[in-house]
């Protein structure tokens, strides 16, 4: 039938069906349009072509007119064309909507109009909207929809290539006037709705996060059972910072239900973006609603092309966002920076004229190396804060800093603070900024680890080279010093000097690299095939070459480690480690100042590291493993003799600060009541703690320094450190202190004076004796420990595994209890019960692929987790049964069931003059009665009764025959639904017809001939 369509005649094909619709007017018909312009009208009852249309333009789209009486259809040209069933000889208009007549004569050439929608309206004229058509002469113009509302055309540029786009009407049914009302727009990236009802077609404002990977993500941060005030005023805050130019009207797309069963508690979302940017979204149930954003780069000036890191670096995102903290109780957010930067948040109702202030802290690499004029001068491992702590730069102006005699940038930070009065809009305004500097021409070490504590006041950061505190209150350090200087007398490896090294060239080029290369497309694979290092001394004339060159290589054989080389390069920076082969100590040799009013100094390498290279020294590569993933235990490390090898030495040397935690506990054995505390965790697996003297009065809290005293408390464990958490001795988790929110910005009552109000959970607040102490547990990269505070004893010992390693460990609540939650390297999800450390779940959940899925995985309270499955996906993931239970009750349905509205009635007159559409039955068309049986000589399949089929045909059997049955009769139960809905139909109908009849009867029947 359908090789009918063309007639015999013709001579070329005409191409693909790019079009096929029923006609308005008769279901009956069809119109079938193909891509080289031939048009055919279809009749299903004669079996044959109304009429045929041959155009010599190829076509894109076509659409009907209401009354079927008109199609128009769009072509590769650019051009419009009218057509009218009464004259299809030529078209009854053609227009050309964006080609401009030109001083020849003749039209611009466009673009093909790729669909276009034809559309009536009772209150005005008809809609003409379509994709493409605009003129070649203005190279990289955007993608565009075009509205044609009589003689007004306007354009609407998209930001993404247009995908798809639909006209909603007011009315299903395309017999009708269709009163289009709005045009929903598929992008590549984004979904949009134009309202048509108004002149200047505003946009709807989209109630759904479509714009998640608008910037791509670089962290993550999950928090469950927040305060229940939180998401409101997020929310409020986030309405009226949109936008304007948007409809007033609701979004006219409905239809889904959900509900939140049992799941009660509020859950907000937080993602950090290459651009600085930072999103908050509303997680409660299964809900994903964006309900604030913030622009950390609006903090900075903006760098010129050209200068400044990002051009010396090839940085391409300066403030990528590397690591949040936030406390929800507080309402008080840090945000870590790619350029070695934190910005303190404060949240506040109302809009204020500031002045941003900054700190600007240097790090010192190597406190072995550093050269002091006399003994006098040397500074103890913890001193009081006056010695040497940084007072605040308030910059203005901000300092131009220094170069060393060689040219290289010292002194100087990444970027440059704003130095003017700013005024922030209600939400999230900057209250402090914090800058690592360059050293000697070498950028600052990215941050690994960091914690803030609003009860304290306090925030703490650390990276590869040092640890330092600073009092956000006062604006001030308080602490500054090298990782190796933490340990004092109580240091358990034997360090030993390292010789002067010579001064190298500033390597900045390979210590930093964007975290949005870590991005593109083309995505690093994880190699499952452990290599061994050994081999890099295949080579031994290379490796000699190699080693003559730095003077402190040592002549010896290389250690085999048996570690997925590629996958361990990667995990480093997950984990926090920074130990990057191509990074060398840094600026070992120079000489040091001793640490004074600016503190030490450090170095940095960027977030993505490259692969091990062959061109690097069997010692450098050596020491990009820490000890515990090699094939030697734990323990027997610790009981070796450190060595003067290259290997013992740089392996100290790269120690880092690799996770924090701020709390109130015992510094040392002899305390008798719990004071705040600061734990430190590093990548070798050692624990330390730190006391913190804190002034309790408020006015001297502003104006007394925070003092640190040296603990002596030391721990280890095998591995990076990874997590800290404190139970009270009945197992109960002990939640951190915090400050309970104030708006700092708020007018002032002199009946209510602006104090702080702390909220403290001491460990002893629900035990009748204060010696009893609490518990602190531990987890890194390999084990778990529980000790009992404040005697430090080990209570339980959990070897997590021993084939892998920990990517991410946290404390969760879950169920009115407390457990560890671990997630493997080889993506196995383990729970520990506390505080005994008993196994509870190890599920084999989800193999690491992609290294997105290490940087992006957290856990929170109540058994649940989230990572990035894929640069726009987030993946939500629940190991808790009570949750499972109530999983069907939260789904909700996707779609929500409604009844089809009434087409219009047109009445008698008008059907009976042919004015209405002719409905039509097309299984009595196409079925075996009207169609008949097809023919014998059309090929069959008939199974053999031998080998396999048979053997499957005798097996179906009596449960073959009972499917069909039930199949049977479930068609014959439909088809008898169908007939019921017609019979009803036509009693209906008929009843319509013969009311309208009597009707005419009793209008008539006193009436002459004459006055008809």
């Amino acid at each position: 039938m359908w090789n009918k369509a063309i007639e015999l005649s013709t001579k070329t094909h005409p191409g693909p069906v790019v079009h096929l619709s029923d006609s308005p007017k008769d279901e009956g018909k069809l119109l079938v349009g193909f891509e080289g312009g031939t048009i055919v009208q279809w009749d299903l009852r004669a079996k044959k072509a109304d009429f045929r249309i041959y155009y010599d333009e190829a076509i894109h789209s076509v659409s009907w007119h209401h009354e079927g009486k008109q199609f128009m259809c769009s072509h590769s040209d650019g051009s419009l064309t009218l057509w009218n069933l009464r004259n299809t000889t030529k078209p009854f208009q053609v227009t050309f909507p964006h080609g401009k007549i030109q001083k020849d004569g003749r039209k611009e050439s466009c673009k093909p109009i790729l669909k276009v929608e034809y559309k009536t309206s009772r209150s005005s004229e008809p809609f003409v909207i379509f994709s493409g058509g605009l003129s070649y002469d203005k190279a990289g113009r955007r993608p565009a929809l075009t509205i044609m509302h009589g003689k007004a055309i306007t354009v609407l540029e998209m930001d993404y290539p247009i995908v798809e786009f639909m006209v909603l009407c007011e009315t299903p049914y395309n017999n009708e006037v269709q009163d289009p009302y709005a045009v929903v727009v598929l992008l590549e990236k984004d979904l949009i709705v134009v309202d048509l009802t108004q002149s200047n077609f505003p946009v709807f404002e989209n109630p759904y996060p479509m714009d998640i990977h608008e910037s791509p993500v670089t962290c993550t941060a999950y928090f469950a059972d927040c305060p229940p005030d939180i998401i409101p005023i997020l929310y409020s805050i986030g309405a009226k910072n949109k936008k304007t130019g948007y409809s007033h009207k609701e979004w006219p797309i409905g239809g889904g239900t959900w509900t939140l069963g049992s799941h009660t508690y509020p859950e907000i979302i937080i993602t950090g973006h290459a651009d600085g940017s930072i999103k908050f979204w509303d997680a409660s149930a299964f809900t994903l609603q964006m309900l604030y954003k913030l622009k950390t780069s609006k903090v900075f000036e903006k760098p010129k092309p050209g200068e400044g890191r990002a051009a010396e670096l090839g940085e391409e995102d300066p403030f990528a966002v590397q690591m949040v903290s936030w406390c929800p109780h507080s309402r008080i957010f840090c945000v870590v920076g790619i350029s070695a930067h934190i910005i303190l948040y404060r949240f506040s109702k109302y809009d204020a004229n500031t002045q941003i202030v900054s700190l600007e802290v240097r790090l010192q690499c190597e406190p072995e190396d550093i050269i002091t004029p006399s003994e006098n001068e040397n500074n103890p491992c913890f001193s009081e804060p006056g010695s040497h702590s940084p007072q605040p730069h308030h910059q203005y102006p901000v300092s131009p800093g220094s170069r060393t005699p060689d040219g290289a940038r010292d002194s100087i930070p990444c970027l440059k603070v704003k130095d003017k009065m700013v005024r922030v809009p209600p939400g999230y305004q900057s209250d402090l900024v914090i800058q690592l500097l360059w050293v000697d021409g070498e950028p600052p070490q990215q941050i690994t680890s960091l914690d803030l504590n609003s009860a304290y006041g306090l925030l703490a950061f650390g990276n590869c080279n040092g640890l330092a505190v600073v009092d956000y209150l006062q604006k001030t350090v308080i602490l500054c010093i090298s990782t190796l200087d933490l340990y004092g007398a109580t240091d358990p490896y034997q360090r030993l000097t390292r010789s002067p090294r010579r001064n190298r060239q500033s390597t900045s080029e390979h210590c930093m690299r964007g975290l949005s290369n870590f991005y593109s497309d083309s995505k690093k694979r994880i190699r499952t095939s452990y290599q061994s290092l050994t081999e890099l001394t295949d080579n031994q004339q290379s490796i000699d070459m190699e080693r003559s060159k730095s003077p402190t290589s040592v002549k010896g054989p290389g250690r085999k480690l048996s570690l997925p080389t590629d996958l361990k390069t990667d995990l480093d920076h997950v984990n926090g480690h920074c130990t990057s082969p191509t990074s060398q100590p840094c600026s070992a040799g120079k000489p040091r100042i001793p640490m004074g009013p600016e503190g030490p100094r450090l170095t940095r390498r960027g977030p993505g590291r490259p692969p091990f290279r062959k061109a690097q020294s069997a010692a450098c590569m050596e020491i990009s493993l820490p000890v515990s993933h090699t094939e030697e235990s734990r323990e027997n490390s610790f009981s070796r003799s450190r060595s003067s090898s290259v290997s013992s030495i740089d392996r100290d040397t790269k120690e880092a600060i690799t996770t924090l935690q701020f709390g109130e506990s015992y510094g040392r054995k002899s305390d008798a009541l719990p004071t705040p505390c600061l734990w430190v965790g590093t990548s070798l697996g050692v624990v330390i703690l730190i006391p913190l003297s804190i002034p309790t009065d408020h006015e001297e809290r502003m104006e007394d320094p925070v003092t640190v005293g040296p603990s002596g408390a030391v721990q280890m464990l095998k591995g990076s450190v990874l997590r800290f958490g404190f139970l009270d001795c009945n197992g109960a988790l002990i939640q951190s202190p915090y400050e309970v929110w104030r708006d700092l910005n708020a007018p002032e009552d002199p009946d209510r004076p602006r104090r702080r109000k702390l909220v403290h959970f001491s460990p002893s607040s629900s035990q009748d004796a204060f010696g009893e102490g609490h518990l602190a547990v531990v987890c890194s990269e390999r084990q778990a420990k529980v000790f009992l505070m404040p005697s430090q004893s080990c209570l339980f010992v959990h070897n997590i595994t021993e084939s892998s390693f920990v990517l991410r460990a946290d404390v969760v609540s879950l169920c009115n209890s407390v457990c560890l939650a671990c997630f493997c390297a080889n993506g196995h999800v383990m729970t520990l019960s506390l505080p005994s450390l008993r196994p509870l779940m190890d599920v084999n959940y989800l193999p690491l692929t992609d290294m997105r899925i290490a940087r992006t995985f957290c856990f929170t309270n109540e058994g649940q987790a989230l990572y990035l499955s894929s640069p726009t996906e987030i993946q939500r993931i629940t190991y808790s049964q009570e949750m499972c239970d109530n999983l069907q009750e939260m789904l909700g349905e996707l779609f929500t069931p409604i009844e089809t509205p009434e087409a219009q009635n047109r009445g008698f007159l008008k059907g009976f003059f042919g004015g209405n559409a002719h409905t039509f039955d097309r299984e009595e068309l196409f079925g075996e009665a009207a169609a008949g049986k097809a023919s014998r000589s059309l090929a069959q399949h008939i199974p053999g009764q031998g080998g396999v089929e048979g053997m499957k045909v005798a097996a179906s059997g009596a449960v073959g025959e009972l499917a069909r049955a039930r199949i049977a009769l479930d068609e014959r139960g439909q088809r008898l639904g169908e007939l019921e809905e017609r019979t009803a139909l036509m009693m209906t109908s008929a009843e319509t017809f013969s009311k309208h009849a009597h009707e005419m009867m009793l209008k008539c029947k006193d009436k002459k001939w004459y006055q008809f």
